[in-house]
């Protein structure tokens, strides 16, 4: 089969791969639809151009079926047995229309029981990850219309379809604010947050409840991941109250959350936790002693320890959040064990957390514990392994700080802390 050559005109020139919907534009060229869509869909503005003859083509450029070379790649792929016949052979989907998009939105705009239908084919067009099809539903308001249904749903403390409104959001979301503005979902982006924080807070005996706290911190990912330090500054404490109760449900293995959601929820906290109001929030939530737990008993992803060690990083930047993992019998233990066991990442943030300790928090107690638990040991380990430069002046920072108190005790080898000291 290998050695069978493909026809030159079955190859669709972008990318370069047998045409499953040969599609023909203004040019004569001839593309595989998805492949020409996105091309379009990328470059939206009046430079476009067709890249095979170079010539200016609009974004809504026709796309026209070319029928009779897809029979003749039927009928060769069944000749010479190639596996991507069936995907061939399939008949291609309409493509799809404004009209039949903005139909779906006015349904949606109008409470009834028929609702759910709409939002499901919304979600299968979502999931369809095509260009043009984000594109047609950012321009017929379908994103609008999915904010006011979800805060509808806020409203009247109804979750009735707030499930598939969830995940087509979320699907959606990052296409949508990169590529058109909405000043009408900016403005009411507050009581949107309001709405993704009431979703989180669900009881657990509602239907789909960990379905939709997943899809729910996706989405807030997204907005998060895209907001100004205006929204940032706004956030409610809540909100953070809502996505720690997640977490600790999480390490609990009390609901069905999965790794992904997990993973959203410390993104949204790394990415507002460099700001103090939101730093204080969650640190009067508890939020450290909830990641220490997380991390012992649910992570075992290397990424998600990385994000643990990251906003655990940030936390500990002032008084209180040093005070909160100290307070926790496995705090300054679960940060040594973790050093040279996971990545370069953890092992940076493990030994900038133990340097902020030792340089503000620095107690009898504190570092009596360090010997105990072999976090001195493993800072001189540090120091013989390959770690980066920057790591080891901060491990040779906290030798040195503390050499006189440490250099008597039975747990460390006094010639090896002398030599890193």
């Amino acid at each position: 089969m290998e050695n069978v050559e493909i026809p030159e005109y079955f190859i669709c020139p972008i990318s370069l791969q047998i045409m499953k919907d040969p599609v023909t534009i203004v040019t004569g060229i001839t593309y595989d639809r998805d492949s020409i869509e996105r091309w379009l869909s990328k470059n939206p503005n009046s430079n476009t151009i067709c890249p095979v003859t170079k010539l200016h083509l609009s974004r809504d450029s026709n796309l026209t079926p070319n029928h009779t070379l897809r029979r003749l790649i039927q009928s060769w792929c069944v000749s010479n047995g190639f596996n991507v016949v069936d995907r061939v052979l399939s008949t291609p989907k309409p493509p799809l229309s404004k009209f039949y998009l903005l139909n779906l939105v006015l349904d949606l705009s109008v409470p009834r029981t028929e609702n759910i239908k709409t939002l499901e084919k919304l979600e299968m067009l979502a999931k369809e990850n095509n260009e043009r099809n984000k594109t047609y539903m950012a321009e017929v308001g379908v994103h609008e219309a999915l904010v006011n249904f979800l805060i509808q749903c806020y409203m009247k403390c109804d979750t009735n379809g707030l499930e598939k409104a969830l995940s087509t959001l979320s699907l959606i979301w990052d296409y949508f604010s990169s590529c058109h503005e909405n000043n009408k979902v900016e403005n009411r982006k507050e009581i949107l947050i309001d709405s993704i924080t009431w979703a989180l807070g669900l009881d657990r005996d509602i239907e789909n409840n960990a379905t939709i706290k997943n899809h729910a911190m996706s989405l807030l990912r997204s907005i998060i991941g895209k907001a100004n330090s205006s929204t940032l500054d706004r956030l409610k404490p809540q909100l953070f109250e809502k996505i720690i109760r997640v977490l600790r449900e999480s390490g609990g293995n009390t609901t069905t959350i999965a790794q992904k959601g997990v993973d959203n929820a410390l993104h949204v906290i790394l990415n507002t936790s460099h700001l103090c109001k939101n730093r204080n929030i969650m640190i009067q939530s508890r939020a450290i002693f909830e990641l220490i737990e997380l991390e012992l008993n649910f992570s075992s992803n290397k990424k998600t320890k990385e994000l643990i060690f990251e906003i655990l990083l940030n936390l500990c930047s002032c008084a209180d959040g040093r005070a909160q993992l100290l307070s926790h019998a496995a705090g300054i233990a679960m940060i040594t064990k973790r050093i040279l066991k996971v990545s370069p990442i953890v092992d940076e943030k493990a030994i900038m957390i133990l340097c902020l300790i030792t340089k503000y928090s620095a107690t009898s107690g504190v570092l009596q514990e360090m010997l105990k638990v072999k976090t001195v040991s493993k800072i001189c380990t540090v120091m013989q392994a390959n770690c980066a430069s920057h790591v080891k002046d901060k491990a040779r920072e906290i030798l040195r700080n503390h050499f006189d108190v440490w250099k008597n005790s039975p747990c460390v080898e006094v010639a090896t802390l002398t030599r890193y000291a």
